[in-house]
């Protein structure tokens, strides 16, 4: 049985809502909850706008990269939340599944993508006290 929750964040490409996602709530979550995030169709590499909109919030994806989505990850995951990766996101029995219709940021400015990053992190710290029963720390 587990003791700390695992979230999963899918988005097609992996590259930027769900990147985005899993970066915030690692931070947020102090190791109280795990994250992944993975892509249904998963690009080369993360997207350069949502790069430098983390690292304005002190999150370094530098090291990170998309990840395709396997079945293996979704049967890990406690709670599945979707970001637009319509049916390719394979469905599991006794899984909690979210979908947060967010605007995608390919092709956006660092200064379009500055809502949808703030509005990821509104989410996630929210999620964070559903899961743990504990405010997300700062």
């Amino acid at each position: 049985m587990k003791t700390v929750p695992e979230v999963l964040f899918v988005c097609v490409h992996n590259a930027g809502r769900s990147q985005m996602a899993a970066a915030l709530l690692h931070h947020h979550a102090h190791g109280a909850v795990n994250v992944r995030s993975a892509g249904s169709a998963p690009a080369d590499t993360i997207n350069p706008a949502v790069r430098e909109v983390m690292s304005e919030v002190g999150l370094d994806l530098s090291q990170e990269f998309p990840k395709p989505l396997t079945d293996d990850v979704v049967r890990a995951a406690d709670v599945v939340i979707t970001m637009g990766c319509g049916d390719a996101c394979p469905v599991h029995p006794g899984k909690r599944y979210l979908d947060w219709d967010l605007t995608d940021p390919a092709g956006k400015t660092a200064a379009e993508i500055r809502p949808i990053r703030d509005e990821i992190d509104r989410r996630v710290r929210d999620l964070i006290t559903e899961l743990t029963a504990q405010p997300a720390q700062p």
